[in-house]
């Protein structure tokens, strides 16, 4: 990776530092939000800011707006005369409960979000759903972090065509896809579920309300039930 010498040239940083850009905080955000993901930064554990100013070679500011950020998605808790620390991870009965939730709120909702479709809204989904680059060859822990955010994306734009925000807003709030991802990392999780989003989005091309409902109820019991062995 690069960063910027006094002359304004570049110049080869250290292992894990970041290149200086107009999005910095952004890239921040990104880096922590992977090693979330990843279980690199292992739930409940401290987040020490001085740290990560010296593993990403970069101010303080970058880090602090980032770590806002992930804290207003439920990542990250700020505890005053603490600091940061990674989000606990959640117990099976919040697990069960989410799945619960979802099982309850979101097949209904493909099934109306199917019941609108046209050739934009499938188009906006299928670019969501990951399908088309998963096989584009990157890190195998890139790609997870990278499906966390585009699972939790893809289910919430069926929730935006389904026409219901206070259900959408209900689901955002529960942070439940972050949630979720933290509990294994493992290479399953992501193809599997990339096929579930297939079915979905196929349902979706027929506007096919009842074939949504069930691909969309079978990916969320699927996905529950390859993440109940972490509380094994």
């Amino acid at each position: 990776m690069q960063n910027l010498n006094s002359t304004g040239q570049d110049e080869v940083t250290g292992q894990g530092q970041i290149p200086r850009a107009s999005s910095l905080a952004g890239d921040v955000y990104e880096a922590i939000f992977s090693q979330l993901m990843e279980l690199k930064i292992a739930p409940g554990s401290r987040i020490t800011v001085d740290s990560l100013v010296k593993e990403f070679g970069v101010s303080h500011t970058p880090i602090r707006e980032a770590l806002g950020r992930l804290e207003g998605e439920g990542l990250v808790l700020k505890t005053h005369l603490i600091g940061y620390s990674a989000a606990p991870q959640i117990s099976r009965q919040r697990f069960d409960e989410l799945y619960e939730l979802r099982l309850l709120l979101e097949p209904d909702a493909a099934g109306k979000a199917a019941a609108s479709m046209d050739e934009s809204k499938l188009a906006t989904l299928r670019e969501a759903a990951g399908v088309m680059g998963r096989r584009d060859g990157a890190d195998e822990r890139a790609r997870y972090s990278t499906f966390a955010r585009q699972d939790a994306v893809f289910h919430d734009q069926i929730m935006v065509f389904a026409g219901n925000e206070l259900i959408r807003q209900t689901l955002t709030f529960q942070h439940t896809h972050f949630h979720i991802f933290r509990l294994m990392f493992h290479a399953r999780v992501t193809e599997e579920a990339l096929d579930e989003h297939e079915a979905i989005i196929d349902a979706f091309a027929k506007a096919e309300p009842i074939a949504a409902q069930k691909a969309m109820r079978d990916h969320i019991e699927h996905s529950r039930d390859r993440l109940r062995p972490a509380f094994d």
